[in-house]
């Protein structure tokens, strides 16, 4: 079995809400985040997938210590992060990088892509001496497919594909073990996505990369990733290989979801069932009682509103060895009939 790399338990983040101006008085707080548990093993690719706000790009944030969590641990190669401060900080921060999803606000337009790419190496001089930064630079631009020669250029001198693979590069500068990937092609063209995909799927192999992949297309998750999370209202609700989640999900919400994903094949299209969910999200300001699904789901009881389900393998499932046996935070799982995927 591999090596968990990244431990993350119980993690909560919080942002109070205030009100008054010289005496201000917390009122509430936005839940973004609301206990996660999940590994990250050596080599692995864990997608994230959720609505939007649903606190992934949080996750992510709080792995490359970007934002602190209001409780919980995320623990690399055994050790708390986010315990660290100062010199120890930043060499756990050079073995875990982050892509940005705005391959257009990511990049300073004042800087030429040398010094972009080349800026890790100033906060980390022992990675590279002075006198070999240019080169080493202009082989991570050769490495994402871009030309050497483009050292000079100005980030508006290229197309957003060509700024994600300038933002890809800046990552890989330091030879980090964990990539956070927070929707590193959202902005993009559906073809530039493609490449952008395979680029970093190739990489993983070349660098033995380890990666959280975030994303809102569950096509292009499935397409990278090892393992699925599902999200919804802060928490992962579904977790499994990504052949479990696609093939045999088990949670209300991750069935809706994939319900809606768009099937190329008109005859399989027809006789597919949609699922349509009642209301809008809560606000994670005022999130439901017990399961935070039950609002929209249409298998709620009362149970439901008085119980929070815990994510872990659903009894009852008539194959308890199976598939369809994978973590899923519900009362009521189960896997769907094929005749309605």
């Amino acid at each position: 079995m591999a090596e968990p790399i990244i431990e993350v338990t119980g993690l909560v983040k919080h942002y109070p809400l205030t009100q008054g101006i010289l005496f201000k008085k917390q009122v509430g707080a936005v839940k973004a985040v609301d206990g996660l548990d999940f590994t990250l093993n050596k080599g692995e690719t864990l997608g994230i997938v959720g609505e939007s706000g649903c606190g992934k790009s949080t996750v992510a944030k709080m792995l490359v210590n970007l934002e602190q969590p209001t409780a919980g641990s995320i623990k690399y190669k055994g050790e708390d992060i986010t315990k660290l401060s100062g010199k120890a900080l930043k060499a756990v921060r050079r073995n875990i990088q982050m892509v940005f999803q705005d391959p257009y606000t990511s990049l300073n337009p004042r800087m030429t892509v040398g010094d972009i790419i080349g800026e890790p190496y100033d906060i980390h001089p022992e990675v590279a001496p002075k006198g070999d930064r240019r080169r080493r630079v202009q082989d991570l631009l050769d490495v994402v497919g871009l030309n050497p020669e483009y050292i000079n250029r100005y980030p508006h001198q290229f197309s957003g594909g060509q700024r994600q693979r300038i933002g890809i590069a800046r990552g890989l500068a330091l030879r980090p073990e964990v990539i956070v990937a927070d929707e590193p092609v959202s902005a993009l063209d559906v073809s530039v996505q493609a490449q952008v995909v395979n680029l970093m799927d190739r990489l993983q192999n070349e660098f033995d990369l380890s990666y959280v992949f975030i994303a809102h297309d569950l096509s292009i998750v499935r397409h990278i990733s090892d393992r699925v999370g599902v999200m919804y209202l802060g928490r992962i609700v579904e977790i499994g290989r990504d052949e479990e989640i696609y093939d045999y999900p088990t949670h209300p919400y991750t069935q809706a979801l994939l319900s809606a994903v768009p099937v190329p094949d008109p005859e399989a299209r027809e006789h597919r069932e949609r699922i349509i969910l009642a209301g809008d999200v809560p606000s994670p300001t005022n999130i439901p009682s017990g399961c935070r699904f039950r609002t929209r789901c249409w298998k709620a009881k009362e149970r439901c509103a008085t119980e929070v389900p815990v994510l872990a393998i659903p009894t009852g499932l008539p194959d308890s060895t199976g598939p369809a046996a994978h973590d899923s935070a519900c009362f009521f799982a189960e896997e769907r009939s094929s005749a309605a995927r």
